[in-house]
């Protein structure tokens, strides 16, 4: 055994884990991370230099969560995907008892119309929400692949009980209330029961209730004023001029003003002079687009086309039902959560508030998506096991 080969191998003569890691998905993962924590940097430096606070506030705190969920990462891929079946209904247990804990009076802060966040020491917040993306991806998977196990498709009762395991926790965040972060949970619910063989009417019929679900709940008062106004700016950007209105006209001024190739990196104006509000999360996309230009913005897309593909190819080279599911949930959740971020920053989306996976600022955020890409890392190390 060469001393490369013994290095790879653990104290039992199994190969190290990371061993197993898709060298491609990692590479496009931290690309992102590299690129967003730039960017991070670019959106808030000239302003709070300007204003007499330290420039490297928000670049410290941005490094510092991805440094924790690249522990999260590492973390995720100690166990075996498989044996977290047992652990499936604690996991999702964590994610509601969090769910509930934001909606006690005293214990959830309300930011931007949504009483979503936890408050912790040192002036960090948490988001359940985004950890219940995880609970209710494995969650449904797990009851999915049961019958698939056995050569079997889902029946009518299986689907059912998934709906009740994702029902749960999207209610209470409908209570919150976020909908762009229900939007992007209840994609990946649907590719889940569309890729495990449950009949076809159960997609066609849950495609229906969301369309009716989102027209009842602005009509009943479930949606707030503010993301009615969101919704509103979509359609007519002179509906609220003074606030979201404003800040889509200002999202599709910096993007475009990039041209080509950018302003240059630290060198936009638009981001400089602090035009579009929360820039540094949900906003993130138009830095790129004013300082990286069309090119660099471009080869964004290009890295999150990476992650899919890669993500798409571990899903279906799994021989295990419950991790083929987990991947594809996964995968839905990147993909839609990317492109309606993408999409809104230059008008062909709604606003609703979500970041950026890997690039914009936030701990729950950059947490959940690290666990996630952790996930495929992990099906994809034990593919072969």
């Amino acid at each position: 055994m060469s001393r490369s080969d013994f290095k790879r191998r653990g104290r039992q003569g199994r190969p190290a884990i990371w061993a197993g890691f898709d060298p491609i998905l990692s590479f496009a993962v931290f690309a992102l991370l590299v690129l967003g924590t730039l960017l991070v940097y670019a959106a808030t430096r000239a302003w709070y230099a300007s204003n007499g606070l330290d420039p490297q506030y928000y670049l410290k705190r941005h490094i510092f969560n991805i440094l924790i969920g690249l522990a999260l990462t590492f973390g995720t891929t100690a166990i075996d995907y498989r044996l977290l079946r047992a652990y499936t209904p604690i996991l999702w247990g964590i994610g509601v008892l969090g769910l509930l804990i934001v909606l006690m009076p005293g214990l959830g802060n309300t930011v931007n119309g949504a009483k979503a966040w936890i408050s912790l020491p040192g002036g960090f917040q948490i988001q359940p929400a985004e950890l219940a993306k995880i609970s209710i991806i494995i969650g449904i998977s797990m009851i999915l692949s049961e019958r698939l196990n056995e050569n079997r498709e889902p029946s009518h009762k299986d689907v059912w009980q998934a709906l009740v395991v994702a029902g749960i926790p999207i209610a209470l965040i409908l209570l919150q209330p976020d909908m762009g972060t229900v939007m992007i949970i209840s994609a990946s619910v649907v590719t889940i029961i569309a890729v495990s063989g449950a009949p076809s009417r159960w997609v066609a019929g849950l495609l229906i209730v969301a369309v009716i679900g989102g027209f009842t709940a602005v009509k009943v008062g479930v949606v707030s004023e503010y993301q009615i106004k969101r919704l509103q700016s979509f359609v007519d950007p002179t509906a609220d001029p003074q606030s979201s209105g404003y800040q889509l006209r200002q999202s599709r001024i910096t993007v475009g003003s990039g041209g080509l190739l950018g302003k240059g990196l630290f060198d936009g104006p638009q981001t400089n002079g602090r035009f579009v509000p929360e820039q540094q999360t949900d906003f993130i996309f138009t830095v790129a687009g004013e300082e990286l230009g069309f090119l660099g913005s471009g080869f964004i897309l290009l890295l999150y086309f990476v992650i899919f593909i890669r993500a798409f190819r571990i899903a279906r080279r799994s021989q295990d039902p419950f991790g083929r599911m987990m991947c594809t949930g996964v995968i839905a959740w990147f993909a839609f959560q990317a492109f309606e971020n993408i999409g809104m920053t230059m008008g062909l989306m709604p606003m609703t508030g979500v970041p950026l996976p890997f690039m914009s600022y936030g701990g729950s955020s950059m947490f959940a998506n690290l666990i996630g890409i952790g996930l495929l890392q992990n099906v994809h190390a034990r593919q072969r096991g």
